[in-house]
């Protein structure tokens, strides 16, 4: 079968659809050889540093209008050149399909990730929520499956977009295989020195954004005077300048904050840290979560919708509204040795659900559905 993939934010997106995207083709050209992939991109980040697998084929723009409209190219344009070199089925990767492939005769499969621009619209530009519901509804309407990262996305796909439940399968995430593997003491400790890491810190990784709560860690902790350094990593948004003046205002000097690490880099910052803090309060599947569990570490989250999911039982879950509950929960902890264990060795486990070896096979029983 030759498969082709909205590849775009495999080499350009360094977060989480990128890692989603990397962690797919990676993981489908190592177990199902036998198939040509194709990764369409309009173009390629080298400061991304994926490496295309062994035996894929990169296809970019190569007209002078497709080179001049990479955007147009990549949502209009780039039917006819899935035609051209004959494709058999396309994944669009992160919720959008090129327009008029449903009559191309080329089969389709989209990923839907989540639907916060529906769940959460204040936190969205007018514009750019409205392009994002035209390609997901335009998606979601013409792929011949659709792929749910979650529960939580199903029921959202059902509610908010009406689609046909037969076309809906679940297959979570996975999450790099680096993060599976315990760090030598020498690369921790190298970690800890290179980013400047506290002994013992609580850790939070993700885009510093209002819906993900990280000021709300930050006044539990101030709140519950509870002495244990914050380490936060991920990029900023204008919701930092919010965090900081609360920062200011209340003389805090145990957080930290790290706005990149390299991939690489990251298993070793998790497994040095304590505990994983993440009480976002939307997502539509939440990979941090799954990284933490990986590195063996508890995880405190949010109660309800995705979270859960991911977490299970080496979770610990809380109401981000509620102060009093996220100090109780992170002093019990940090204090409570044999809780530690408990989710650390029921996490372990319930990460193993989450393995390529379990959903890609099923990802190519949905491939193989859209011919039947």
């Amino acid at each position: 079968m030759r498969i082709a993939f909205d590849a775009k934010r495999a080499f350009n997106n360094s977060s989480g659809l990128g890692n989603y995207s990397r962690y797919t083709i990676t993981s489908l050209c190592q177990q199902y050889p036998e198939n040509n992939y194709l990764l369409y991109t309009p173009d390629v980040k080298s400061k991304i540093g994926f490496q295309a697998p062994a035996g894929t084929e990169i296809a970019m723009p190569d007209t002078f209008f497709s080179k001049k409209f990479k955007s147009y190219w990549r949502s209009v344009g780039l039917t006819k050149r899935l035609k051209i070199d004959n494709i058999d089925l396309y994944h669009g990767l992160s919720n959008e399909l090129p327009v008029g492939i449903e009559r191309s005769g080329i089969k389709s499969v989209v990923t839907i990730h989540d639907l916060i621009f529906m769940r959460l619209p204040e936190l969205y530009k007018s514009f750019d929520r409205n392009v994002y519901l035209k390609k997901t509804r335009n998606a979601v309407s013409e792929a011949n499956q659709i792929i749910a990262i979650s529960q939580q996305t199903k029921e959202d796909i059902l509610e908010l977009l009406d689609a046909d439940e037969k076309k809906i399968n679940i297959i979570y995430q996975g999450c790099h295989p680096w993060f599976y593997n315990v760090m030598e003491k020498k690369i921790l400790e190298e970690a800890r020195l290179k980013y400047k890491l506290p002994q013992a810190y609580l850790l939070y990784v993700g885009t510093i954004e209002k819906r993900k709560n990280l000021l709300k860690i930050i006044q539990a902790l101030h709140k519950g005077k509870i002495d244990i350094p914050l380490v936060a990593v991920g990029k900023k948004t204008p919701y930092m300048d919010e965090i900081n003046r609360y920062i200011q205002e209340n003389g805090i000097v145990n957080v930290s904050f790290i706005h990149y690490i390299p991939n690489r880099d990251l298993p070793a910052v998790y497994q040095l840290a304590h505990a994983f803090v993440y009480p976002s309060s939307y997502e539509g599947f939440g990979i941090p979560v799954l990284e933490a569990l990986n590195s063996k570490i508890p995880v405190i989250t949010s109660r309800g919708g995705c979270l859960e999911e991911t977490a299970g039982a080496g979770g610990i879950f809380v109401n981000p509204e509620d102060p009093d509950e996220m100090i109780n929960t992170i002093s019990r902890v940090i204090e409570n040795e044999d809780l530690r264990k408990k989710l650390i060795k029921e996490g372990s486990e319930h990460a193993l659900k989450f393995r390529a070896v379990n959903t890609i096979p099923q990802l190519l029983d949905v491939y193989n559905k859209c011919f039947k």
